[in-house]
C-alpha cells in the first residue's frame, strides 16, 4: 500500500474522533452557558446542547430530531413515572402529618448530644420519597424549632439534616438523578439502592454531625424564628385530636418502596427463575409496581390516620404533580442528550479515550460528573450527562461494579454547590446566611459529601 494512502487512512479515524470530541465539548459548553449565564431553563438548554452536539458531529437533522425525541420519550417512560409516584408519596406524608409525626417522635427520644445524629436519621427517613427541595422546605422549620428549644447553634442541627437529605438525593433511588443513572447505565436498581445506602451512611456521618459541630463553632447565625411553620400549640392540638397517622404507619410507608424494590434483587440472587415465588418477587420489586403499591397503600393507611375524606385525598395526590412537571421534563431532556451522545458516536470515542488513558469507569464517571456539576450547578444534569458518556464502559461489568459506577456518577454530581445552583440560594435564604457563609457551610458540606462518598464507593469496589 502506498505510504500516502496508509497515512490518509490512519488520519481519518483520528480526524473523526477529534470532531466528536469537539462536538461533545461544544454541546456541554452550550448547556453550561445557557443555564449559568443566560439562566435559560435546563430543559431548553439540554435540547439546544443536544442540537449543537449532533450538528457538529455531522448528524442529519431528521436523525437528530428523532434521536432526541426517542431519548426523551424512553427516559420519561422509565424515570418520569417513578418521579411522579415518589412525589405523590411525599405529598401524602407531608399533608397528612405523617412526616411531622416521625420528626416529633424521634426528637422526643434524643438528648442534647445526640440531636445532630437524630437529625441525620430524620432527614434520611423523610428524604427517601421526597425531592431535596421539598425536604428542605419541610425540615428547616423543624431545625429552627429544635435549635431554639435545645439552645444549640442552628448549624449544629441544620448541617446534619442537609447532609442526610443531600446524600440521598445523589446516591439513592427513587431520586431523579440516581434513577436516571440506573436507567442510562442499565444496572440493577435494587442493588444500586442497597450499595448506595451503604456508601451514604459513613458519608452522612462525616459531612453531617462531625462537620456540623466543627463549623457551628466558627460561624454563628442568629435564630431564624420566622421560619417556623406551625405554632407549637397547633401541633399539640393536632396530636391531641389524633389527626395524624401514627409513627409506625408513617415509617412503614417511608420504607415500603425500598423494601419492595429490594425484593427483586433478593429474588435474582436466591431464587430460581420461572418459579412462582420468583415471579411474585420480581413483579412487586419492579420500581413502578413497588411505588404504585406503596402510594395505594399510603392513601388508605395515611388517609385513615389523618381522617381525610376521598375528595381531600384526591386533591393531595393530584396536587403533587404540577410542581414536578419541570423536573420530569429536565430528566427527559437529559435522556435526549444522552441518546444523542450515543447515536453520534461520542460514547464510543470516550470509551476509546478512557481505554487508552487506562482510567477506570469509576474515576471517569466521577470526574465528568464533577466537571458538569461545577459548571452547570445541576446535580441532575451532571448525573444524566456523565452517565450517558460512560455507559459503554459499564456494558461489560458485573452487576455490582456496574451499580458502583452509577453511584460514582451520583457522587460526583454533589461536588461544590455554589452560586449557579438553586439549592445554594435556597439554603442561603432559609438560614439567613451571607454568600460567604453559605460557601463555608453548605458548599463545603456538599464537597465533603462528594469526596467521602467517592472514597466509600472505591472501598466497596475493592472489597466486592
Amino acid at each position: 500500500m502506498p505510504h500516502s494512502l496508509s497515512t490518509a487512512l490512519a488520519a481519518a479515524p483520528a480526524s473523526h474522533d477529534a470532531r466528536l470530541l469537539v462536538a461533545a465539548v461544544a454541546g456541554i459548553a452550550v448547556i453550561v452557558v445557557l443555564i449559568s449565564w443566560l439562566k435559560l431553563h435546563p430543559f431548553l438548554s439540554l435540547a439546544l446542547g443536544a442540537t449543537t452536539l449532533g450538528a457538529i458531529a455531522g448528524m442529519p437533522v431528521n436523525d437528530l430530531v428523532k434521536t432526541f425525541t426517542k431519548g426523551v420519550g424512553s427516559t420519561i417512560g422509565d424515570v418520569g413515572l417513578l418521579v411522579a409516584l415518589g412525589a405523590m408519596l411525599g405529598k401524602l406524608l407531608t399533608e397528612t402529618g405523617g412526616a411531622e409525626q416521625v420528626v416529633e417522635t424521634v426528637l422526643r427520644r434524643t438528648t442534647r448530644r445526640t440531636l445532630p445524629w437524630a437529625m441525620v436519621f430524620i432527614a434520611a427517613l423523610l428524604g427517601l420519597p421526597m425531592f431535596f427541595e421539598v425536604g428542605v422546605v419541610l425540615l428547616v422549620p423543624v431545625v429552627v424549632m429544635v435549635a431554639a428549644r435545645s439552645r444549640q447553634p442552628v448549624l449544629r442541627i441544620g448541617i446534619p439534616a442537609l447532609a442526610g437529605l443531600s446524600i440521598l438525593h445523589g446516591l439513592v433511588p427513587p431520586h431523579p438523578g440516581p434513577l436516571a443513572a440506573v436507567d442510562a447505565l442499565h444496572v440493577d436498581l435494587g442493588l444500586t439502592l442497597a450499595l448506595g445506602v451503604v456508601a451514604a451512611i459513613p458519608t452522612a456521618i462525616v459531612a453531617g454531625p462531625l462537620f456540623g459541630s466543627f463549623i457551628a463553632r466558627r460561624i454563628e447565625l442568629p435564630p431564624a424564628t420566622h421560619l417556623l411553620g406551625k405554632a407549637p400549640e397547633d401541633t399539640e392540638d393536632d396530636a391531641a385530636h389524633g389527626l395524624r397517622p401514627g409513627f409506625a404507619a408513617s415509617v412503614a410507608m417511608l420504607l415500603l418502596p425500598v423494601v419492595l424494590m429490594l425484593c427483586k434483587s433478593v429474588a435474582d440472587l436466591t431464587m430460581t427463575k420461572g418459579t412462582l415465588g420468583y415471579k411474585v418477587m420480581d413483579t412487586i420489586g419492579t420500581p413502578v409496581v413497588a411505588l404504585v403499591l406503596t402510594v395505594l397503600i399510603a392513601i388508605v393507611v395515611l388517609g385513615r390516620g389523618a381522617r381525610f375524606g376521598r375528595a381531600r385525598l384526591s386533591d393531595v395526590v393530584g396536587g403533587a404533580l404540577p410542581p414536578i412537571a419541570g423536573i420530569i421534563l429536565i430528566v427527559g431532556a437529559g435522556g435526549g442528550f444522552k441518546e444523542t451522545l450515543v447515536s453520534s458516536g461520542v460514547n464510543r470515542m470516550i470509551t476509546d479515550l478512557a481505554t487508552g488513558a487506562h482510567l477506570s469507569p469509576l474515576v471517569l464517571g466521577w470526574l465528568i460528573a464533577v466537571g458538569i456539576r461545577v459548571a452547570t450547578g445541576s446535580a441532575t444534569v451532571a448525573t444524566i450527562s456523565s452517565a450517558g458518556m460512560v455507559a459503554p464502559l459499564v456494558a461489560g461489568l458485573d452487576p455490582v461494579h456496574g451499580a458502583l459506577v452509577a453511584l460514582a456518577v451520583g457522587s460526583g454530581s454533589l461536588f461544590l454547590s455554589h452560586v449557579n445552583d438553586a439549592g445554594f440560594w435556597l439554603v442561603k435564604e432559609y438560614f439567613g446566611m451571607s454568600v460567604g457563609q453559605t460557601l463555608k457551610t453548605w458548599s463545603a458540606m456538599e464537597t465533603l459529601l462528594s469526596v467521602v462518598s467517592f472514597a466509600a464507593i472505591c472501598g466497596l469496589d475493592l472489597v466486592l
